[in-house]
């Protein structure tokens, strides 16, 4: 093993990126219906590599996080924001009865298994993958007024019983957050997922990559007119105001002409008609037999994405301004969807806009040139990251998390990843208002989100595995043991209380709320690959940011009772 340990001393990013690959092989691997997934898989084969001795840089760790954690708080910062209030609630008593079980569990397991107050603590810290402890617990342990010598020795164990139980306390919060949640709820994350992004999207159907309506609202159609009815073009649009379809084109013996509002139509003409399904389909018993694949009559239609600034709109109902525009403006231009701070509205007549909501309207290039214009700022859709912005974010998120508030003698930070998830929280959120500047592409943003927790994940298992496993050899399993218990029973028994008496139905927002409660970040990071949306973002926020907080005064109240 000598010249393993040579080659990445030589080259210690080649520890990480084998450790990777490796590990999301072994994620793949099913065995039954269990799946440890990339993260886990990354972790165990992290700390087996570790055994040969591998030092990687911290900083390394601190960067991927903040990636990782900054991406996670962007995509889901108008959800985040929209949700906050009464309907918190649930989050935040989560978070105090994971507090509340986790410090009683390792008082219990102390005085059962003889742990000294150093060790109970770092327990803590590892057992609940929550370092702030290792900080709090020391500096209690320090103002005991033990000897010197006595003081040094609990404060190594602090750190012994973090290196020991980390690995598993990151392990054991995937295992329940993925596995046995799930299996508890009797239901999957995605399909959960899926409702509760259906539910948030005012019904309608929230689909994934790859996925599209069989049947979609949007369609156009190809009719040769089966009789004379020397009606216009105008006539046919607009004979039901409220399910208006448009006719593009028409070809009239062989050759196309130019479609205008009083163009009257005649028998044996063929027409493209665009439009709301259900009127295209009420419009073929007037208008004849439908076609298909005739030569030239396809037309291109355009999606197009549009911040709403124009103040003559804002505060008036889709009804109003529809009744104020006249038929010549509206003429091919369909109204998909309206979006505020992620959420999309109803489109009823009595919905009302605002400025900075987000319009999406279909039709043919030209007629969406004419409409544009007068709703606001057309979003250019582009594949290329503002890093300005990013840059920025991040920043922002970094100094956030150097400042440190004491209660009593406790520091209290919320440190460089809840720094990073509060920047990203409030820079999605104004993004979202201000869509014309700091693009970060989806795909730029999972890869973020995946490189940043695997590696994160991956450094942990090479910084900590070997100490870990020398130290169980050491002090037998009896600490590794502890440590298990730590880790599962409470998320178990908050599991429970979440379930019966805080009555979460719905496994991706209670899997995200527990993970966060737990500050399990390579738990969280398994939910959102399973749930493959970002639904279970907003309640990890929550209980993350609360957990922050909780866990780290474990220390000094650990130190005190164990």
């Amino acid at each position: 093993m000598e010249w393993l340990h040579d080659l990445f001393k030589r080259s210690p990013e080649m520890a990480l990126f084998l450790s990777l690959a490796v590990g999301y092989w072994i994620g793949k691997i099913k065995f039954g219906k269990f799946q440890l997934g990339g993260v886990a898989g990354s972790l165990l084969v992290a700390v087996v590599v570790s055994q040969v001795g591998v030092q990687v840089d911290a900083g390394v760790k601190a960067v991927l996080f903040a990636l990782f954690i900054y991406a996670v708080g962007f995509e889901s910062g108008p959800q985040f924001f929209s949700s906050l209030g009464r309907q918190s609630i649930k989050e935040i008593v989560l978070a105090v009865v994971m507090a509340a079980t986790g410090l009683a569990t390792v008082i219990v397991m102390a005085k059962l298994c003889g742990l000294d107050k150093g060790l109970a603590a770092g327990v803590a810290a590892g057992g609940l993958t929550q370092s702030a402890i290792i900080g709090t617990a020391g500096d209690a342990i320090a103002k005991l007024g033990l000897a010197a010598d006595e003081t040094q020795r609990l404060q190594a164990n602090v750190a012994i019983g973090y290196a020991v139980t980390y690995v598993f306390g990151s392990f054991g919060a995937i295992i329940v957050c993925v596995n046995i949640l799930p299996k508890f709820m009797g239901r999957s994350i995605r399909d959960d997922a899926i409702a509760a992004e259906t539910a948030m999207q005012a019904g309608q159907a929230a689909l994934g990559p790859d996925q599209q309506a069989a049947a979609p609202a949007l369609v156009g159609r190809i009719y040769q007119l089966g009789a004379d009815t020397g009606r216009t073009v105008h006539d046919i649009e607009f004979e039901t105001p409220d399910t208006t379809i448009t006719i593009e084109r028409v070809k009239r013996a062989g050759r196309f002409i130019e479609v205008g509002p009083e163009l009257k139509l005649q028998k044996g003409d063929i027409v493209l008609v665009v439009g709301r399904r259900e009127a295209v389909v009420a419009s073929a018993s007037i208008l004849g037999k439908e076609l298909y694949d005739v030569e030239s009559m396809e037309l291109t239609m355009q999606r197009r994405e549009i911040v709403l600034t124009n103040k003559n709109l804002d505060r008036k109902t889709i009804g109003e301004i529809r009744d104020a525009t006249n038929s010549a403006t509206r003429h091919g231009v369909f109204l998909v969807s309206i979006a505020r701070a992620g959420k999309d509205l109803p489109l009823k007549p009595d919905t009302v806009v605002q400025v900075g909501d987000m319009v999406t309207i279909f039709g043919a290039e030209q007629d969406l040139k004419r409409v544009s214009a007068r709703i606001g700022e057309v979003i250019v859709q582009t594949n290329k990251t503002d890093f300005v912005y990013l840059g920025a974010g991040l920043v922002v998120g970094l100094l956030i998390g150097l400042v440190s508030v004491k209660l009593g003698d406790i520091p209290l930070t919320l440190g460089s990843g809840g720094g990073a998830l509060l920047s990203g929280l409030l820079f999605g959120w104004f993004r979202a208002r201000r869509q014309t500047f700091g693009a970060l592409p989806s795909s730029a943003s999972q890869l973020l989100k995946d490189l940043g927790l695997a590696g994160f994940v991956t450094v942990v298992g090479l910084s900590s595995g070997l100490q870990a496993v020398e130290t169980i050899k050491a002090h037998g399993l009896t600490i590794f043991g502890v440590g298990v218990v730590v880790t599962i029973v409470p998320m178990i028994l908050t599991m429970l209380v979440g379930r019966y008496l805080l009555r979460y139905e719905n496994v991706a927002i209670f899997a995200g709320a527990l993970s966060g409660s737990r500050s399990a970040n390579p738990a969280f990071g398994e939910v959102l690959d399973k749930a493959e949306n970002a639904i279970p973002t907003v309640p990890f926020a929550i209980t993350y940011a609360l957990a922050n907080v909780l866990l780290t005064l474990l220390g000094p109240l650990i130190v005190a009772l164990a």
